[in-house]
């Protein structure tokens, strides 16, 4: 998919240094992880998306699904540098995502949305699980 110099692809291989940078900038780096577990973390996902500035071969977006490759699948890590959103590029990645996740058959996708994003998301084709609450694991109690 491409779109004004920037082009979606999904990877298995990318550079570490455009991928901090864009966990930075989606707030969920911290200085005590390790760069050089990136390329496992690509490598680990069932499909890793990036936006490509075409221009400059930077990485400017990126969003992962997480699956078996057989039944489920969710997407996390979706981000867009500041300075390249409102080009519907999240758009972009996410439907590379599903694409992946439906050529493999899978079609139990879902996500959990920042609080705010659920406008974004519903043109996408997700909706509300209503009934269900997500929880994070925090520790032995």
């Amino acid at each position: 998919m491409t779109s004004e110099g920037i082009r979606v692809s999904c990877v298995r291989s990318w550079g570490t240094e455009d991928i901090v940078a864009l966990y930075r900038a989606g707030g969920w780096w911290k200085d005590e992880y390790d760069p050089a577990e990136i390329p496992r973390l690509i490598n680990g996902s069932f499909a890793f998306a990036v936006a490509v500035d075409t221009t400059c071969g930077r990485a400017v977006g990126m969003g992962r699904a997480l699956s078996d490759g057989i039944s489920d699948a969710y997407i996390q890590d979706l981000v867009v540098l500041p300075e390249y959103r409102g080009r519907d590029l999240g758009t972009a990645l996410v439907s590379c995502l599903i694409a992946q996740c439906r050529d493999a058959g899978i079609t139990w996708i879902a996500l959990i949305a920042e609080p705010g994003s659920e406008a974004f998301y519903r043109p996408l084709g997700f909706a509300r699980m209503e009934g269900h609450i997500p929880l994070i694991y925090r520790g032995e109690p």
